[in-house]
């Protein structure tokens, strides 16, 4: 097909330099439906060059000090800090996020990775025992594991790309990394301030195309031995097959289920804002969402009430309008997908309470095309139901009333996911109760979102294997060796 001249034509960059490729594919903006990019459609080719590349910058990068590495990567945030609005515009065009959020939360975000894996590497230490009976000392010694393949989503592009990219290359590997073909321009963007920042060709490549042909090509490698993967369940189990013939290290952070559970000893003022949030926020595009509300049956209807008003309120539109909340959805597909499971809840005699379906939605001219959805709030809809067990990932969340602790309990728990989940409550001693029985790597009580990089990440059950964080991300970038010396 015929493009303008004016669209972006990214390019893969390998050793240090921007390589162009023999065949490219179109990159959408989501709200407004047309192609403004075009990715390369790499291949075997291009990521067996990249591999080349990474293997022939190791030696040197995994001999600095990790202090030499840390400045580099201190003096990379700062660059991503100083180009801070450029990186926030190109991710809410490429995305569909609203520019707030890109402003406060993705690009600020992407800059802390950096900084505070500068800093966690030079505070790691190993492990020393005395055998004195057998006149021996043992003690550990790490080192980084080689090169590193990275494959990062679409939701959080620069954010989630660089909490891999962060820990990989400040334990001294070098990384082969794969963006989402969907959501490629920051990650091209952070390629051009690598050199600037002091970070030798080589040691950070980056790879354009799909998932079916360069990601598969990344870790089919058998020079690569370490996959770290965000994304879905079923691609992750893709990965686990092909990467098992090479036994190959792998950290799959996927998908989610996760429910909210309210108590009627909730404190609404404080709830109710922060399940708007954790529901809706980047439409619903993150894994950490929540998607199934357990509101106890005293408080059932009150909350209802008070949280279809509040969320008729969010304002869906142009994502560089700044009084805006919701943005588009990622493709046309995705959002044909989320709204199809409104209507399995409709005809499974579910209740649409207000959004897809139910209210109209305005959009201004130039986004008439583009893919946009409202907050949408389900009631009454059976566990059993396709939307309370399948992750949806849009702003949909389904509301359902529940009686005693036990039974919510073993509600939460009856699904395949366990990501994170919520709990709300006044009472401590359930709080610490529930929190312990729920399945899931993570639980906030009376807050979302709130993260300390320090401690582990991840899921349990279809959720993921393997935990990301400070200590956790040290251990998977980096091989141990117990070394005996007798004296």
């Amino acid at each position: 097909m015929a493009h303008s001249k004016a669209l972006l034509v990214l390019e893969n960059f390998i050793a240090g330099k921007f390589v162009p490729c023999s065949s490219y594919i179109d990159s959408y903006n989501p709200s407004t439906g047309d192609v403004y990019c075009r990715v390369p459609d790499s291949g075997k080719e291009e990521v067996e060059a990249a591999v080349k590349a990474a293997k022939a910058a190791f030696p040197v990068w995994s001999s600095k000090s990790p202090l030499e590495r840390s400045q580099i990567l201190n003096k990379l945030a700062d660059l991503i800090e100083h180009d801070l609005e450029a990186f926030a515009q190109a991710e809410s065009k490429d995305q569909g996020k609203t520019i707030t959020f890109a402003r406060t939360v993705d690009i600020p975000r992407a800059v802390y990775n950096f900084r505070f894996f500068a800093s966690s590497i030079l505070h790691h230490t190993t492990e020393c025992t005395e055998m004195a009976s057998m006149g021996c000392v043992h003690y550990t010694s790490r080192a980084p594991v080689g090169v590193a393949g990275l494959i990062s989503p679409w939701n959080l592009p620069l954010y989630l790309l660089t909490w891999k990219i962060a820990p990989a290359i400040a334990c001294g590997n070098t990384v082969v990394a794969k963006p989402s073909e969907m959501t490629s321009v920051t990650a091209w963007m952070m390629c051009k301030l690598l050199e600037k920042a002091g970070v030798p060709h080589g040691v950070v490549n980056v790879v354009f195309g799909t998932g079916a042909r360069a990601g598969e090509a990344l870790v089919c490698h058998p020079d690569v031995p370490l996959i770290s993967f965000t994304g879905s369940t079923l691609t992750a189990q893709r990965i686990a097959e092909k990467s098992a013939p090479h036994c190959k290290r792998l950290s799959l952070e996927l998908g989610g289920k996760n429910p909210a559970i309210i108590f009627d000893d909730a404190d609404l003022s404080q709830c109710i804002p922060t399940t708007l949030r954790s529901s809706f926020a980047n439409q619903g595009e993150i894994c950490l969402c929540t998607s199934r509300i357990f509101v106890q049956r005293g408080i059932y209807s009150e909350f209802l009430k008070k949280f279809v008003a509040e969320a008729k309120k969010w304002k869906v539109g142009k994502p560089s309008d700044p009084t805006v909340d919701v943005g588009a959805l990622i493709s046309k597909e995705h959002l044909e997908k989320v709204r199809s499971y409104v209507k399995k809840a409709q005809a499974e005699g579910a209740r649409v309470l207000c959004g897809e379906g139910v209210d109209s939605l305005a959009l201004p001219p130039g986004n008439q095309k583009g893919y946009f959805m409202l907050p949408t709030i389900i009631a009454e809809v059976k566990d059993e139901s396709c939307c309370m067990q399948e992750e949806i990932f849009g702003p949909v969340t389904c509301v359902v009333a529940f009686d005693t602790e036990e039974e919510v309990i073993q509600r939460a728990n009856g699904v395949k996911y366990g990501l994170a989940a919520t709990v709300w409550s006044s009472n401590v001693g359930r709080v610490h109760r529930v929190a312990q029985r729920l399945q899931s790597g993570l639980v906030w009580t009376n807050c979302w979102l709130v993260r300390d990089l320090n401690l582990p990440f991840g899921g349990m059950k279809a959720s993921g294997i393997g935990r990301e964080g400070a200590k956790d991300s040290y251990e998977f970038f980096t091989e141990v060796k117990t070394i005996t010396i007798k004296h």
